[in-house]
């Protein structure tokens, strides 16, 4: 006799993903607290640590946007909060790279545009890894298994409602 059972489980980011995605955030946070060192206190060396944080932070971006996007190729609905997430670290790359660029002129020229912009860099590194943690990157997926060796399907099921699978 066939039994069916439906299995309902969660495809979480690869190690890799999840890695570059964590890494996004200390790079560019750090790049934010060199920038109001700088702010106050004009000593050049914290502008050329910003202008280095930032660098990390936008190839840890960029390799996490990548990973995004074959996720997103790959993934069965290609809209909602997987959408929202490649979008919102597409976002982070072009305006950290304007960033980058901000901080690529004179010191004394960076202020105050290159404090605001890694303000929102870090704001949406931030906005793009609580999504990406909470449900931007998992999926439910159902499968049905079926099983030929048991006589009775309703003792499955019974069996499986108790594991709290069913």
């Amino acid at each position: 006799m066939t039994a069916t059972t439906h299995r309902t489980y969660r495809s979480m980011p690869n190690p890799l993903h999840a890695t570059l995605l964590a890494g996004t955030v200390p790079l560019f946070l750090g790049a934010l607290l060199s920038d109001i060192a700088y702010f106050r206190s004009y000593q050049i060396q914290w502008s050329n640590f910003s202008s280095w944080l930032i660098a990390g932070g936008l190839v840890s971006c960029g390799l996490a946007l990548l990973c995004a996007l074959v996720g997103l190729i790959r993934a069965d609905r290609k809209t909602g909060r997987p959408l929202l997430y490649v979008l919102l670290l597409l976002a982070t790359w072009v305006l950290g790279f304007i960033n980058a660029l901000e901080h690529a002129k004179d010191a004394w020229a960076t202020m105050p545009a290159g404090l605001v912009l890694s303000v929102i860099v870090t704001v949406l590194a931030c906005v793009a890894t609580g999504v990406a943690s909470l449900t931007g990157m998992r999926e439910v997926r159902h499968e049905t298994f079926q099983r030929t060796d048991c006589p009775d399907p309703g003792a499955v099921s019974r069996r499986m409602r108790r594991r709290g699978a069913g």
